[in-house]
């Protein structure tokens, strides 16, 4: 067969088990969904229309929950109609989709949770220019350009990867169109391209990383400096969120990736992925709204339904 063959699509095995099972992975899925959609909508809603949350920080943030959104909804909705439906089967175009949208959505989060962490040094570190490092152009201009290295970074792996032929067996160990379990059933000889890019992009993720670790070693030697106990609370408060969606985002990333090479199940590898795909996007709103004195306040507006007067969309939309 011909490349062309990956045009009947693929066939998504997810996880083995009775029908009663598969309802159960369905409805846990299609609730984990629904409280990511909820989260994430409520902070992109209360971030956008509080004029009170209209700084550097919750404008990262309200593209972070926009990227959570975009992660969780390449794949969850597809796999609770496959367990729902005892149909595993998915369309080239949807493999397609997938293949993009989920490396685009996890590596825009990692370069938003980076510049996020450059937004926290300034703020820490250099307080008195705060406003003039992180002006509002520069702050559109870093969220840009994250989503923008994103796309074209993904989009290259894409074309890289729907490039090489699938001869016969289109059956993928995973619940959602993987990348590397899409070279394992590639027929295609030589797969250096897309090796390539995985290289780069691993050397990409690996700065973003660094560049967050530098900061933090920047921002805490700083907040030790701080003499009331008051000030560092305070200088903590804005960091903790920040450092526990970064933890939680690369622990699930590495666990889910590193874990296969190293010789586990097919199962463990699954459950994984779905630790990765699902509780960051379900799991941030929560850790940034805990303790968050202003996003309570925003949610409380909301709820009373001060937010949602014309002046306040009138002044979002221009802003």
């Amino acid at each position: 067969m011909n490349r062309t063959s990956g045009l009947m699509g693929f066939l998504l095995l997810g996880f083995p088990g009775p029908c009663s099972l598969q309802l159960l992975q369905a409805g846990a899925l299609a609730a984990a969904y629904m409280a990511a959609l909820v989260g994430n909508g409520l902070t992109i809603t209360i971030t956008s229309l509080d004029p009170c949350l209209h700084t550097c920080m919750y404008f990262f943030l309200r593209n972070l929950s926009l990227s959570d959104i975009c992660l969780i909804s390449a794949v969850v909705p597809q796999a609770v109609t496959n367990s729902a439906t005892h149909c595993h089967s998915i369309s080239f175009l949807g493999c397609v989709v997938q293949v993009f949208l989920v490396p685009f959505s996890a590596f825009a989060e990692l370069s938003l949770l980076t510049v996020m962490s450059i937004d926290r040094y300034a703020a820490i570190c250099h307080p008195l220019h705060y406003e003039a490092i992180m002006s509002r152009d520069t702050c559109v201009q870093m969220a840009t350009l994250s989503w923008l290295s994103s796309g074209f970074v993904c989009a290259m792996h894409t074309v890289s990867t729907f490039s090489f032929s699938y001869c016969g067996n289109r059956q993928i160990q995973q619940f959602f169109c993987d990348i590397l379990q899409l070279l394992a059933i590639s027929c295609s000889q030589n797969v250096t391209a897309e090796v390539v890019l995985i290289f780069i992009s691993a050397i990409l993720d690996t700065g973003c990383f660094a560049c967050i670790v530098v900061s933090y070693v920047f921002i805490f030697s700083t907040v030790r400096r701080i003499p009331s106990t008051a000030g560092r609370a305070k200088a903590y408060s804005t960091c903790l969120p920040h450092l526990a969606v970064v933890v939680l985002l690369l622990s699930t990333a590495f666990t889910a990736y590193l874990k296969p090479l190293l010789g586990s199940s097919s199962s463990t590898h699954l459950v994984l992925s779905v630790v990765y795909v699902v509780l960051p996007p379900s799991l941030n709103p929560v850790i940034y709204s805990l303790r968050n004195k202003a996003m309570k306040a925003g949610l409380k507006k909301l709820v009373t339904g001060k937010l949602l007067t014309k002046q306040h969309i009138l002044l979002f939309l221009h802003g």
